[in-house]
């Protein structure tokens, strides 16, 4: 199996891969980032722009050095609390400071973090936090957090709650109006002895006790899968991977810097995706991140004419509601250079329209959990090929095997399943040797997407392996209908799901929701597909809905889709 960097360029002696011809000026395929303990990245950071402003949290800044700081004295708060190698810390929280001092000072205090998605239910929160292991868990005091937290008890090892002060993150004066304006708002956690302020962790000297990190094999972060096709899985990421896969970000975006990036943190820290390819890339980037604890279109738009950013990184969604948003065109968006575009395929017209609207350049990445997550982006000069994912990052192959038999390599052109070498891999699925050996068989990681490689290197993602529909024995790709169904004016969202048939095997099921008073009809859309859709890929039923299920990030759950199909009439 390929994890380390040695790996990763080793078995590629004597082999040229298509994408090294097309590789960007000053980068080698063959020589990825050095692998490093993940909190040097915010060391690094703070010894070179110790002064810079790191993070903006709705008007109240912190510099590197301040963030620097202030994690070494959670650090050895947390210490001082028993944590250290193999002690798991769970974050229940939005983003906030908080989220980023927290994230390294469990790592630098030897520990693992483990992420939780604030608006998980309760029996999900809770079978977390005992299958993790964790045993610390810090949260906001929020109202919301302490009623969750109230009624899923004390599972598993759990032995320790950390509540931090919403108010104290806040600026002058917000910081004491705020208890004041909103006592509604503010939770009072018990006072029992397992609960703790954050402010009492940083009443020290900041001098933590030193923890020898192996990267290659240190656990970094416990981050449960999206869970879009099932139950989330957690995923052991070491500091490697992460170190490494936010440096190749780094260094792939690099002719897009200046003095200093300011990012819209708007993904959730606590995702994968916004955990490297907004915090920690924004980190080592020299980056200030521009914090914001909710995704809202109108606050976004109202903070990038304010904060004056240069770069995002969302999903296509995201920036398909920027562009329908009413009030879009009274907003200034020229700030933005550079904007990344991942989680789900970039429609081709969706990235034309945005770089119109902004004047930025909008490229496409893709990944997966359990490779940290990046794996594939669009360069960010030249020439584009618009609906690929881009070129493998720098130790990264990428291979296409035949889905029927899971080990054939498939030749140019040709789809089949992606698979992943790279010293970004997880390390393996927590406490799952089974599910572990069944991603990795081979000696790469099976994503279950499936795609092609162009002669260019340029990776294309078609589906996903578990949405292929096979229809009279025909291969349907969803994507390709959706994408068809996308193309008439009145659609303003469509996810194709296969739904059972005890002739055809499956047929195709369409959800389509239409623009507010486009009046379509089956009928109407039916007709507009004949021409553009085969007959075995038109959908057999058309099921018109006002809005489709999605996940924190804008992923349609076409699980909720397909069970709310399998349902028995009652």
């Amino acid at each position: 199996m390929i994890r380390s960097i040695a790996d990763a360029t080793a078995g590629a002696q004597g082999i040229t891969y298509p994408w090294e011809r097309n590789y960007p000026p000053g980068l080698d395929w063959r020589r990825p980032p050095p692998a490093r303990p993940l909190p040097a990245l915010l060391e690094e950071a703070a010894a070179t722009h110790r002064d810079r402003p790191c993070m903006d949290f709705l008007g109240r800044r912190h510099s590197f050095g301040e963030t620097l700081d202030l994690v070494e004295r959670t650090a050895k708060g947390l210490q001082e609390l028993g944590v250290g190698e193999g002690t798991r810390v769970m974050l229940l929280l939005p983003n906030c400071p908080y989220f980023i001092i927290a994230f390294y000072a469990i790592l630098k205090a030897g520990g693992t973090v483990v992420n939780a998605n604030p608006l998980n239910a309760e029996l999900e929160l809770e079978r977390q936090i005992a299958d993790s292991a964790a045993e610390i868990l810090i949260t906001l005091d929020l109202p919301r957090f302490q009623a969750t937290l109230s009624a899923v008890g004390w599972p598993g090892r759990l032995r320790r709650i950390i509540v931090a002060s919403l108010a104290e993150s806040l600026p002058f004066p917000k910081n004491w109006l705020y208890p004041l304006l909103h006592r509604g708002d503010v939770a009072d956690f018990p006072d029992d002895g397992r609960h703790l302020s954050f402010s009492s962790l940083l009443d020290n000297d900041g001098r933590c006790v030193p923890v020898g990190i192996d990267p290659q094999h240190a656990p970094a972060v416990n981050q449960y899968t999206g869970g879009t096709t099932g139950v989330p899985k957690g995923t052991v990421l070491t500091h490697a991977g992460l170190f490494v896969n936010a440096c190749q970000c780094r260094d792939w975006l690099t002719g897009s810097a200046v003095e200093q990036e300011r990012l819209l943190a708007v993904l959730p820290l606590f995702h994968v995706f916004g955990m490297t390819a907004v915090m920690n890339f924004g980190i080592a980037l020299g980056a200030e991140l521009v914090l914001l604890p909710r995704i809202d279109v109108r606050e976004i738009l109202a903070t990038i004419q304010s904060k004056r950013p240069t770069m995002m990184t969302g999903v296509p969604r995201l920036f398909q509601a920027l562009i329908d948003c009413p009030t879009a065109a009274l907003h200034d968006l020229s700030s933005l250079r550079l904007c990344i575009s991942g989680g789900d395929s970039l429609p081709p017209l969706l990235q034309e329209r945005f770089q119109a609207m902004t004047g930025s350049r909008l490229v496409e990445g893709y990944g997966l959990t359990e490779a940290s997550p990046v794996v594939t982006c669009t360069p960010y000069e030249g020439a584009t090929k618009p609906g690929s994912a881009g070129l493998p990052l720098p130790g990264t192959i990428v291979e296409i095997v035949s889905v029927e038999d899971g080990t054939t390599p498939q030749p140019v052109g040709r789809v089949g399943e992606v698979c992943v070498s790279g010293p970004q891999l997880m390390a393996g699925y927590w406490s799952d040797d089974e599910a572990t050996a069944k991603a990795m068989a081979g000696g790469h990681l099976h994503t279950g997407d499936i795609g092609f490689l162009d002669e260019d290197g340029y990776l294309h993602i078609v589906d996903r392996l578990k949405d292929l529909i096979i229809a009279g024995g025909q291969h349907v790709y969803p994507r390709v209908v959706e994408a068809a169904i996308r193309e008439h004016p009145a659609v303003s969202d469509v996810a194709v799901i296969g739904e059972p048939d005890p002739v055809r095997g499956q047929t195709v099921k369409a959800f389509v929701v239409a623009k507010a008073g486009a009046g379509l009809s089956a009928e109407d859309l039916h007709s507009f597909l004949v021409p553009r859709l085969s007959r075995f890929e038109r959908p057999s039923t058309i099921e018109f809905r006002s809005a489709l299920p999605t996940s924190i990030i804008g992923k349609i759950l076409k699980r909720d889709l397909r069970s709310a199909t399998e349902q028995p009439d009652l």
